[in-house]
């Protein structure tokens, strides 16, 4: 059975807690597991296998290890508490969460460090883990731990005068590189944050972040290094107070998702909807508009088309609200435009223009736009006037 030490782990989905045990070094039959809860999940053979990182080296102490078996994953911070009164001058422990092997367990690491904390401390106290072998007082606080956790995701634990709090905190994958022709938009309302909450760089930017400015435009509007900004921004959207979605202009070409239909389905949505993409709230729009505008939205139509076909001002439709409402819930995607040069060489303006270099396919017009300062109908006619460009739409 093949075993290994995992320094990171970010994969798998996030899965429960199987079972929790407690390790101790005997100064005799050395590292064996002296409490379980539920008993018997990791047998005997199992615990041999992996009990040189259960009770590791001295290296090791104070360290967050994970060990990956076939079907478990065992999550352990080890101790160490140096005491003359204890076999061999020290007291080792570790106490191990063990879930499914594909199961992702990062999640736990500061609640199984928070608890080894306390055991520790009760220990240094009163012995609590070493003076006797009875451990059914730990088996009843170990079971508390894994049903909270498991259920409401927070526990408290009492022993004596000490009180514990712990509540396993969801970590959000690490936000893609933020780009400059990307627009930061608030997911809540900008009232729903305060701007001391954040460091100074961020409270300079916040104003500019109005779903419409992209990152370039902010970072020329707040006076902030791009690079700054794209941080700033990155760590918006880590925290959930933004998302990213693409430049609103209305040469843009907006298609339909699957997730349309969930419009028609879910009253809450609707309710969201009207509320965020209605021009004024005393007379708002009628979903029915609403639904027209989005199923409307299709390969071939541009934005100004659709406006000057349906005319949403008079079905009381803010029509820039709407898609980014659309763009925010996944109802609608951005179908964006790539210029690429067919035949390199053959036109001396490909040689003579550095725009050309973007014309790879591998840029879209949004991309180009940003970088060269040119607009949207400057590229296009570009594009236009020469045959050996053309424009891939995905």
């Amino acid at each position: 059975m093949a075993t290994y030490v995992e320094s990171e782990d970010d994969k798998g989905q996030e899965g429960i807690i199987r079972c929790i045990f407690l390790s101790e070094f005997h100064h005799i039959a050395g590292p064996k597991i002296t409490c379980q809860v539920p008993e018997n999940v990791v047998s005997k053979d199992i615990f041999d296998n992996v009990s040189v990182y259960i009770i590791p080296k001295a290296q090791l102490q104070r360290s967050t290890i994970t060990v990956t078996m076939k079907d478990f994953k065992i999550l352990g911070f080890p101790v160490k508490i140096d005491n003359k009164k204890y076999a061999r001058n020290a007291f080792y422990f570790n106490l191990c969460f063990v879930c499914d092997a594909e199961a992702r367990t990062v999640h736990y690491e500061p609640v199984v460090k928070k608890i080894s904390d306390f055991l520790m401390a009760l220990e240094i106290e009163n012995g609590f883990l070493s003076a006797s072998e009875d451990k059914s007082r730990l088996a009843e606080m170990l079971t508390q731990v894994m049903q909270d956790l498991n259920i409401r995701k927070m526990c408290t634990l009492m022993e004596g005068t000490m009180t514990t709090h712990l509540k396993v905190v969801r970590l959000a994958p690490e936000p893609k590189p933020v780009l400059d022709h990307q627009v930061p938009i608030f997911l809540e309302g900008r009232e729903v944050f305060r701007s001391d909450q954040w460091d100074l760089t961020t409270q300079q930017v916040l104003p500019y972040i109005d779903g419409f400015n992209h990152v370039a435009r902010i970072a020329a509007e707040a006076d902030v290094e791009n690079n700054l900004v794209k941080s700033c921004v990155q760590n918006l959207v880590y925290y959930g107070v933004v998302t990213l979605i693409p430049i609103f202009q209305y040469s843009n070409v907006y298609a339909t998702t699957p997730k349309l239909k969930k419009l028609a389905d879910d009253s809450e949505l609707q309710r969201k909807c009207i509320a965020y993409a209605s021009k004024s709230q005393r007379q708002p729009a009628y979903l029915r508009d609403i639904y027209r505008m989005y199923a409307s939205m299709t390969h071939g139509n541009s934005m100004r088309d659709l406006c000057q076909r349906l005319n949403p001002q008079t079905l009381r439709i803010n029509e820039r609200r709407l898609v980014q409402f659309g763009l925010i819930k996944g109802l609608i995607r951005r179908v964006y435009k790539y210029p690429i040069h067919i035949s390199i060489g053959v036109n001396d303006d490909s040689r003579s223009n550095p725009i050309y270099k973007y014309f790879t396919g591998a840029y879209s017009l949004d991309e180009i736009c940003c970088s060269t300062g040119q607009s949207t109908a400057q590229i296009e006619d570009i594009v236009e006037r020469d045959p050996n460009v053309v424009m891939l739409w995905k």
